[in-house]
């Protein structure tokens, strides 16, 4: 189980999925939803390591409202490079829209993929874990994670 002191303290990556497609957060020392905070580290650290390793598979779409979310000076190549990783791969990436407030359960896209990868084509294991943290509906351009299973 992960702490609120350590999820105030930790950029923290997460996965969740619709049972169609998956999306990649960082919670940007945000809290995190029940079933991702119930998860033990080793889940989290599984789940990292599998998306992460996958290979390239589609072009992306970085969010266009992004610059109103954002000021301009934090949109760089290097605040997008853990994104566009992820998006590459086939997730849909989002960030914590409010930086400086654990408790606000808000986040914004901020690239999509072409190509998205599909739940239905993860192994049993990654399907397993993955599926604990599930949101109804299509995945949109806004999260929030009181509605997160």
């Amino acid at each position: 189980m992960i702490t609120d002191i350590e999820q105030e303290t930790s950029d923290i990556e997460w996965f969740f999925t619709n049972g169609k497609e998956i999306g990649f957060v960082t919670s940007s020392a945000g809290k995190l939803p029940i079933s991702v905070a119930n998860k033990s580290m080793e889940e989290i650290a599984f789940l990292t390591a599998y998306f992460s390793d996958l290979p390239y598979r589609s072009s992306l779409t970085i969010n266009p409202d992004l610059k109103a979310l954002l000021s301009p000076c934090t949109i760089s190549r290097e605040y997008l490079s853990d994104f566009t990783k992820m998006t590459e791969r086939g997730l849909f990436s989002f960030d914590k829209t409010a930086f400086n407030n654990f408790s606000d359960p808000n986040y914004h896209l901020v690239a999509k993929p072409l190509n998205p990868l599909r739940f239905e084509d993860l192994p049993l294991e990654i399907a397993e874990v993955l599926f604990k943290t599930k949101v109804n509906g299509e995945i949109g351009t806004s999260l929030n994670i009181c509605l997160i299973g």
